[in-house]
């Protein structure tokens, strides 16, 4: 018997199905030869890239980067996030003049080799504009592969470790009682898990708005002071562990405001109150002091908002000096940088918490759900709540329901963009990025981390 008859009979003999790629392909049952097939079955193209398009769009006012994968299938396209909305339009060159043409041609379903050719393209590497520009680009091959195969992405990572996502999100004020009045509202809505901030009269505090009677588009410099922040803190958790208890997971931001020394010591006075995570106590720059902090507090920390290089991160994990990962998936290299990421932490009991805020376009929400969906260590996730705009512009968002993300299960990633929609939303070129990042500074001027 030659190679390909014994092929043919274990192929009827198993009756129907084989794993090929790690994706499952239905075969025919007794009675089918390879002959009768259509030729067009047995010698099949390649699905190539036909065209990359870079969509700039802000249907929430903020300035969001979609990538679209095209193929030589007609009608099968892919979505992506590039979203880097400080530097939205240095992003779009990146993606036209430089992947498109280097990936135009290439095979759709190569999405490994496409990753690591892309990534070793420019030689420089490790900066967040090519992450970016990558992150998209392989989203959307993600998306064609489940649309290929029929199936939603997470299928094709495992499968479903759980029936939707938890998430949390924020709840911030001028006080305290009006924080534990926003808690109080999330919880009636489903919510498990709140991130709570609270502002410092006279400062420009991280997560509790503008101050007021400043313009949306607030050019002056902002003033920041560390220590009645970190004094106020403990002080908000106390106030909210007393009047929910342990009914509800609390979780802070710290945002890399506040020294190295006085986020050990900010770290620790939270301990007593049991927060869910603490995130971002220290600069990526700082990261050396997580040793130290894990000496002396047990608080759970999360970490890697501002990410970009494995460098950052893998010391971090295996010497296991924090508890959750919380990298931008479109700033370390898309779904395919992510699943690795997330495979490494599980052996070191590290759980995942993607970034999910404003600046995540509802695209890049949707694979943090997909990977949700399949990853063991799963921990949290950021949520927000879409807009009417986004929803026309992005048909298929995730849906938020009792505190939890849930996937609409059509296949790849379930998203799409509304391009004419989208169009109705142009992204504001004035300011070009956000100088409020950059005009943070101290009483006496000196500018500080934001």
């Amino acid at each position: 018997m030659d190679r390909r008859s014994w092929i043919e009979n274990c192929a009827r003999a198993a009756g129907a199905a084989s794993i090929v790629g790690g994706l499952q392909l239905a075969l025919p049952r007794r009675g089918w030869s390879a002959e009768a097939q259509p030729k067009e079955n047995r010698d099949t193209k390649p699905l190539t890239i036909t065209d990359i398009k870079t969509i700039l769009t802000a249907p929430a006012k903020i300035r969001l980067v979609v990538v679209k994968v095209l193929t030589s299938e007609p009608g099968l396209h892919g979505v992506g996030c590039a979203t880097f909305t400080q530097r939205a339009r240095v992003v779009e060159t990146a993606i036209d003049r430089y992947l498109r043409p280097f990936l135009v041609g290439k095979n759709a379903l190569d999405i490994q080799d496409i990753f690591q050719s892309s990534y070793l393209s420019s030689y420089w590497r490790n900066g967040p504009v090519l992450n970016n520009a990558i992150s998209g680009v392989d989203m959307a091959l993600w998306d064609i592969l489940g649309k290929r195969a029929g199936v939603p992405v997470y299928q094709l990572f495992g499968g479903r470790c759980r029936k939707a996502v938890d998430t949390y999100r924020h709840a911030s004020g001028a006080s305290f009682e009006e924080v534990a009045d926003k808690v109080a509202a999330l919880v009636a809505e489903g919510q498990r898990h709140v991130r709570v901030q609270m502002s410092v009269e006279g400062l420009a505090t991280y997560g509790a708005g503008r101050q007021p009677g400043a313009p949306e588009d607030d050019r002056r410099p902002q003033v920041w002071d560390p220590k009645p922040y970190v004094l106020m803190v403990p002080k908000l958790f106390e106030h909210l562990r007393k009047k929910f208890g342990d009914k509800v997971e609390l979780l802070h931001d710290v945002h890399e405001r506040v020294p190295p020394i006085l986020g050990v010591q900010l770290v620790k006075d939270l301990e007593q109150f049991r927060p869910f995570f603490v995130e971002d106590p220290f600069s990526p720059e700082d990261i050396g002091y997580f040793k130290h902090l894990r000496q002396q507090a047990s608080t759970p920390i999360a970490m890697g908002e501002l990410f970009n290089s494995p460098h950052e991160w893998l010391g971090l994990v295996s010497d296991r000096l924090i508890d959750f990962i919380r990298v931008h998936i479109s700033q370390m290299g898309g779904l395919t940088m992510a699943k690795k990421m997330a495979a490494m932490c599980e052996f070191f009991s590290v759980r995942t918490a993607w970034h999910g805020p404003g600046d995540t376009s509802p695209v890049g929400h949707a694979a943090n759900v997909h990977l949700d969906l399949a990853a063991p260590n799963f921990g949290i996730q950021e949520a927000r709540v879409f807009t009417d705009a986004e929803r026309e512009v992005f048909p298929g968002c995730p849906e938020l329901k009792d505190g939890y993300l849930w996937a609409n299960d059509q296949p790849g990633l379930g998203i799409d963009i509304d391009e004419k929609a989208a169009a109705k939303y142009p992204i504001q070129d004035d300011p070009p990025f956000d100088f409020r990042w950059g005009e943070l500074r101290r009483a006496d001027g000196t500018v500080t981390k934001p």
